[in-house]
């Protein structure tokens, strides 16, 4: 029943959303900038290679945008509702918080995996040298997709649920911004020192990038990746353990916040962003 009524309204936000410029805006303006940005780039060429930065560079537009669409959206997102009330109106009612929450990811997933296909399709026609011909590409892509997703959502689900306020969020997207920029998002970490390189194979953001890379571009720049490969099976096993744990410790986490959600909290929420906008 949980899960049904959260299917619904997921459906419903993701309509809603589609049909609002500014919220269309606010998911597409970072990828178009960079796509804007690499396009200016594209007669570049990645050292040692003829082969195009701005064609390189692609992947790690996209995986930029599930990280702050996704990730980083839904954490907004959770956090704005509880301010609102919208989470204790959902706890009132049976069900209501699984509902809620299901609703929540399936709305989130949705607007980022169409983002990201709404600038794949431009970058296809405005950069050579993408591998975007064969069946392995895309069924590639739509794994890698599946699991970035499913590995960093729920990361989004508990950073939303922990943060005080919606103001106390800049500190995760801080985070994230130096993350992306240590994981090798938009290039291979090879060009990292050696103790930084392990340190961002830890985290799920680099074998995101690592995937979408292997999706896209030609297998003769593997030999740029760390192990001189697209090591598809370690991106399937890193990002699947990180969907997993995330998929077992983001429900007692939002379990946890559901049950400290009071009127009282609601209103010391809304004052608090009375004060931010004064």
């Amino acid at each position: 029943m949980a899960v049904r009524a959260g299917l619904q309204r997921g459906r419903i936000e993701f309509r809603q959303y589609a049909t609002s410029g500014q919220d269309i805006w606010s998911a597409l303006f970072t990828p178009v900038v960079s796509l804007i940005v690499m396009y200016v780039l594209r007669d570049s060429t990645v050292p040692g290679t003829d082969f195009s930065l701005g064609t390189q560079s692609v992947p790690g537009i996209l995986g930029l945008n599930v990280v702050l669409t996704g990730l980083v959206g839904l954490a907004m997102a959770l956090a704005m509702d509880r301010e609102d009330g919208t989470v204790l109106r959902a706890k009132a009612t049976p069900n209501g918080v699984p509902g809620y929450l299901t609703g929540k990811v399936v709305s989130r997933a949705a607007v980022t995996v169409v983002s990201l296909f709404v600038a794949l399709v431009p970058a296809a026609f405005l950069f050579d040298g993408m591998e975007l011909g064969g069946a392995a590409s895309w069924l590639t892509l739509a794994w890698v997709l599946a699991l970035g997703l499913a590995a960093t959502l729920p990361l989004g689900a508990m950073a939303g649920a922990l943060a005080g306020s919606v103001q106390s969020l800049g500190f995760v997207w801080l985070l994230m911004m130096g993350l992306v920029g240590v994981s090798g998002v938009f290039y291979p970490v090879t060009a990292l020192p050696g103790w930084l390189q392990l340190v961002a194979q830890v985290f799920p953001v680099y074998w995101l990038g690592l995937g979408l890379r292997s999706a896209l571009l030609p297998d003769a720049l593997a030999a740029a990746e760390a192990g001189d490969s697209w090591r598809h099976l370690e991106t399937a096993g890193v990002l699947g353990v990180w969907a997993v744990v995330g998929l077992l410790t983001a429900p007692a986490v939002l379990r946890r916040m559901a049950r400290r959600e009071s009127g009282a909290a609601v209103a010391a929420g809304r004052e608090k962003a009375l004060q931010r906008q004064v």
